[in-house]
Formats: structure tokens, sequence, C-alpha cells
């Protein structure tokens, strides 16, 4: 089975959240195993620049060896749902059984994540509260697998 990571920086603070991404998780396990790691959001303190290395040193020390690690950034390549369904089927067909989704704090990803990262994905170029993110990647990795599944999910 396949082993889906969400790794981000900051907990899920609104009850709502927690609920929607409770759901996803649920409707995921007969696709992947998922597991979600959160870390602490940096204060600022100093700088912008210091949030971000902190929080990219904890990530990248988080990071799994191996697998296809996918950065979440506005910068990243945009792809339809369908796409992405074909991206990770087509990675798990040569043999990708893990794969890790970075979500970075309030100020983004530090630029040392993303260069390990194999993809830099944006869903959009508006900007979403990261936390809200999560939700909305949780369901897009349910809708990518029901994709490939044939399932009536995706319409």
């Amino acid at each position: 089975m396949l082993s889906v990571q969400v790794l981000c920086i900051g907990k899920l603070k609104e009850k709502y959240l927690v609920q929607g991404c409770q759901e996803y998780a649920k409707r995921l396990q007969s696709f992947c195993k998922l597991t979600v790691t959160e870390l602490p959001e940096t204060r600022l303190h100093d700088s912008v620049d210091a949030v971000l290395a902190d929080e990219g040193q904890r990530l990248l020390a988080k990071l799994p060896a191996g697998g296809y690690h996918i950065a979440l950034c506005v910068e990243g390549q945009t792809c339809s749902s369908p796409q992405l369904s074909q991206l990770l089927q087509k990675k798990a067909l040569a043999g990708i059984s893990q794969f890790t989704f970075v979500i970075g704090g309030s100020y983004g990803l530090h630029e040392q994540v993303k260069k390990v990262c194999q993809m830099r994905l944006s869903v959009s170029p508006m900007t979403f509260p990261h936390q809200l993110f999560r939700l909305m990647l949780l369901e897009q990795i349910y809708r990518a697998f029901s994709i490939g599944a044939n399932t009536k999910y995706h319409k």
C-alpha cells in the first residue's frame, strides 16, 4: 500500500478544519497509509528569513529518505485533479511507494526545502491560509486516488 505523508508547519486550530481533515483521512484509508506530521510554527522574533530558516531545518529533518517529495508553493506548477492522479499513478508504477507533501507556515517554505523536493506544486496563484490549505490538499489527494480507482466521487 502506498504511504502518503503530509508534513506541515502549524497545528489546526479551528474545529471545522480538524473535522474536515479527519473525514478525508478516514476516506483515504482504503487507498493509502496517511500520516500527518505537524511541526510547531516559529514565532517572528528577528526576521521572516530567520523564521523560514528555522522551519525549513525542522521540515528537512522530518523528510523521509527516499520517496517523492512535493513542495506546495505558489510558484510551483499547477495541475488539474486528473493530472495529479496521473502523476501519483505514474510514480507508483515506477516503484515509488512514499509520497510526502510539504506545507510551509505563514511565510511559506525555505528555498532549501523546495530544492530537495522533486516537484513544486501550486493549486492556485491565490494565497490560502496554510491551515485551510491542508484540508484542501487532503481533499485533492483523496480525489486523485478516487480518479485512479474510477469511483463516483470525482465527476
